[in-house]
């Protein structure tokens, strides 16, 4: 794939606090996706004390077979070093150029992008999901194991039962508490880029298979883990 530089990265992190809130008016979370043939599911780690990063993209085809396994048809894992030391609320700093090193490497281009990580469920409403989107100019969609702001009610205990998750004094429902299998605690979902909230929730249902996380994500994860590749 070829990405258009959006910013320079090397930044203190007052500047890139400052960047985020000059990025958060362009993140869109309305619905701008085209006809969806390939989805993406992105992770993100690291290596040697937090000195190497390490971003793993798979890329799926849609829709899945009738017995609802997904075909990949690419996957990449790149290592570089890291750019940014651990900052709360600048995670996307230090993650999201990995990121792209894996999409350049790409020879297919998905329609739509699914990032472990948060997407306008963020303080300043620009978490790594809508960073990326907004580097790669597509879709993304923030499926995060855990919460970063916000807060919410509990969604019931069947799979699908999904509760807003709010922020600030006027309420702004920033994403969905998604409980994405029975009795186990849940995941939260989030519009990263060019995806509206509802459509998001119904793309990572829809991507759920019998694990907690959807399948994109899933995989991704699972070739991150093979840190020895």
């Amino acid at each position: 794939m070829s990405i258009t530089p959006l910013h320079e990265w090397h930044l203190s992190p007052s500047e890139a606090i400052a960047l985020q809130k000059r990025l958060a008016s362009s993140v869109e979370r309305a619905d701008r996706l085209d006809p969806v043939r390939r989805i993406a599911g992105v992770d993100i780690g690291f290596e040697q004390g937090g000195d190497i990063t390490r971003a793993a993209v798979v890329v799926l085809a849609w829709p899945p077979s009738a017995g609802g396994e997904f075909e990949v048809v690419a996957q990449v894992v790149h290592r570089e070093p890291t750019r940014m030391p651990y900052v709360p609320g600048l995670l996307s700093f230090r993650e999201v150029p990995a990121a792209l090193g894996a999409f350049e490497r790409l020879e297919v281009t998905p329609q739509l992008v699914m990032v472990d990580g948060q997407g306008v469920a963020h303080p300043r409403r620009i978490g790594v999901a809508s960073h990326l989107g907004l580097w790669l100019d597509l879709p993304t969609i923030g499926v995060a194991k855990s919460r970063l702001c916000g807060r919410h009610t509990e969604p019931g205990p069947a799979r699908g039962d999904w509760t807003p998750l709010v922020d600030g004094v006027d309420d702004d429902v920033i994403g969905a508490v998604l409980r994405s299998r029975a009795k186990v605690k849940p995941i939260f979902v989030s519009s990263g880029h060019r995806v509206a909230l509802a459509t998001a929730l119904e793309w990572v249902t829809a991507c759920l298979g019998r694990t907690k996380l959807p399948e994109p994500t899933r995989l991704a994860d699972r070739l991150a883990s093979r840190r020895g590749e």
